[in-house]
C-alpha cells in the first residue's frame, strides 16, 4: 500500500508539473502574441504619422512644381523644348529627327567639336590607353596626356601649372568647397553660376553678393567687412553665360590686391573667346597670368570636349591635386577627352582666324537684333547674345515658333533668371554665316510681332 500511495503520488506531481508548464507556455505565448499585435498597431500608428509626401519621390515639392510648370505649358500647346535629340555634330548646323537647323544652341564656338584633326586625337588615344583612365589618378596613375593637357593650359595661362576635372560644375564646387571654410568670406557677382554657388554652400564660409560687374559696390562691401574674416575670395566670371557681357577686370584686380583678397575668375564661356587669340579675358585686358589667383575654365566649350580645370600658381595646384575631394575621389578624366582638348587647343593657337571670325560673328547678330528692335540687354556680341523677352511663356512659344522655322535657339525661362528677364539664348559660332544671322533676325523679329 505505501508503494502505491508513493507512485500515486509521483504520477500527481508529474501531471502538476507538466500542466504548470503547458500554462506557463500558453501566457508566454499570449504574451508574445500581445508583444506583437502592440508592436504591429505602434509600427501603423507611426507609418500613419509619416505623411506620404515625405517617402514617395512623385510627391516631392519638386517634382510637384515640374509636373505643374509641364502642365501649364501643355495648356499653352508648347511641347517640351528641352532634351532634343541630335543625329548629328552640333555647331552652327544640326540634324534633329532627322531635319536640318540652323542651331544657336550648341557650345561649339570654334567648331572644334568634329574637327578631323581633334577627332583624329581622340581615337589614337583610345587605341593606346582605352576609354577609360578606370580609377582616380591617384590610384590609376599618370597617363601622358593628362599631363601634356595640364601644361598646356598652364602655358597659355602663364601660370606655374594646371590641373584638369571630369566636370565643369564639380571644378567649382570642390575647388571653392575645399579651400574656403566658416572663417572665410566669399563675396560674387550676383550673377554668378549655380556651380559656384553649391562650392560655397559646401565649404560652409559666409556669402554676399554685389550687384552685377559692379567692382564700387565691391570695394565698399570689403571696406566693411574685410577684417571679420580670415581668408576673403572675389569671384567673377570672364564671359556671363546668360548675359553675354563681361566685367572690368583690371579694376577687381586692383581691388583683391588693395583688400588682401584671393580673385577667382570663371573663363567657361570667355576662354576660345576673348583676347586676338582667344586666350581669354586675360588676353583681352592684357594682363599677366598671377595677376589673378584662380583661373577656372571648362573644356566642353571651345576646347570641344568635356571637364573643367584650374590653373595658377604651384601651392594651389598641388594642394587641390592631392587633398581636393572632387579630384582625388573621382575617376580620371578618359584619356581620349584629353586628348581631343589638347587637339583643340593646338588648333585654336594653330588656326586664330576661327577666333576673329567668331567675334566678326558675333558682334553682327547683336548689330542685326539691335536694328530689328530686339532687346538684347548688356551682351557685348562675343558668343552669347539673350533675346529678352520679359515673360517664361513667350520664351517658350518663340522658342517652339522658331523651330517650326527651322531654327534651333533654347528659351530660358524662371527660376534660371527672373521671370522679367525670361529669354531666348542664342549661342553663336564661327561657322554661322552672315545669312544664316539675317534670316534668323528676321523670322524672330516677325515672331515677336505675332506674339
Amino acid at each position: 500500500m505505501k508503494g502505491k500511495g508513493v507512485s500515486g503520488l509521483t504520477g500527481q506531481i508529474k501531471e502538476k508539473i507538466i500542466q504548470q508548464t503547458l500554462e506557463r507556455r500558453l501566457r508566454k505565448a499570449e504574451h508574445d502574441e500581445g508583444a506583437a499585435t502592440c508592436a504591429d498597431s505602434s509600427t501603423r500608428s507611426e507609418d500613419f504619422d509619416i505623411p506620404e509626401k515625405f517617402y514617395r519621390f512623385h510627391l516631392h515639392p519638386g517634382y510637384q512644381k515640374l509636373r505643374t510648370i509641364n502642365a501649364g505649358a501643355a495648356r499653352f500647346g508648347i511641347t517640351n523644348p528641352f532634351f532634343k535629340v541630335h543625329d548629328a555634330i552640333a555647331g552652327a548646323l544640326t540634324s534633329i529627327s532627322g531635319e536640318p537647323y540652323t542651331n544657336f544652341a550648341s557650345y561649339n564656338y570654334l567648331g572644334l567639336s568634329g574637327h578631323p584633326y581633334v577627332s583624329q586625337a581622340a581615337k589614337a588615344a583610345i587605341d593606346r590607353y582605352g576609354t577609360s583612365a578606370s580609377a582616380s589618378r591617384m590610384v590609376a596613375g599618370e597617363r601622358p596626356i593628362h599631363r601634356d593637357l595640364e601644361r598646356a593650359l598652364a602655358e597659355v595661362y602663364g601660370t606655374d601649372d594646371a590641373l584638369v576635372f571630369v566636370s565643369g560644375h564639380a571644378t567649382n564646387v570642390t575647388a571653392i568647397g575645399h579651400l574656403f571654410g566658416p572663417k572665410d568670406l566669399i563675396v560674387h557677382d550676383a550673377l554668378i553660376h549655380n556651380s559656384i554657388l553649391q562650392g560655397i554652400v559646401l565649404s560652409g564660409a559666409n556669402r554676399l553678393p554685389f550687384p552685377h560687374n559692379d567692382w564700387v559696390a565691391l570695394d565698399n562691401i570689403l571696406k566693411n567687412q574685410r577684417h571679420h574674416f580670415e581668408r576673403v575670395l572675389i569671384v567673377v566670371e570672364g564671359i556671363y553665360s546668360m548675359d553675354g557681357d563681361y566685367p572690368d577686370l583690371p579694376a577687381f584686380i586692383e581691388i583683391k590686391r588693395r583688400r588682401h583678397a584671393f580673385l577667382m575668375v570663371d573663363e567657361a564661356h570667355s576662354f576660345g573667346v576673348m583676347g586676338e587669340r582667344g586666350l581669354g579675358i586675360r588676353e583681352h585686358f592684357g594682363l599677366g597670368g598671377k595677376e589673378v589667383d584662380i583661373w577656372m575654365g571648362t573644356l566642353s566649350k571651345a576646347l570641344a570636349g568635356c571637364g573643367g580645370f584650374i590653373a595658377g600658381e604651384t601651392a594651389l595646384v598641388e594642394h587641390l591635386k592631392f587633398v581636393a575631394p572632387g579630384f582625388l575621389y573621382s575617376v580620371g578624366m578618359p584619356p581620349p577627352i584629353a586628348a581631343a582638348c589638347l587637339a583643340a587647343l593646338e588648333c585654336l593657337l594653330r588656326e586664330p582666324e576661327r577666333v576673329k571670325t567668331l567675334q566678326e560673328r558675333g558682334r553682327f547678330f547683336l548689330a542685326r537684333a539691335k536694328a530689328a528692335g530686339i532687346d538684347t540687354g548688356t551682351s557685348a556680341g562675343l558668343a552669347v547674345t539673350p533675346a529678352i523677352t520679359g515673360s517664361s511663356l513667350k520664351a517658350a512659344q518663340l522658342s517652339a515658333a522658331l523651330f517650326t522655322r527651322g531654327i534651333n535657339v533654347q528659351p530660358i525661362v524662371y527660376p534660371a533668371v527672373q521671370e522679367k528677364s525670361a529669354r531666348l539664348r542664342f549661342f553663336i559660332c564661327c561657322d554661322h554665316s552672315e545669312e544664316q544671322i539675317v534670316s534668323t533676325i528676321s523670322a524672330l523679329r516677325e515672331e515677336i510681332r505675332l506674339l
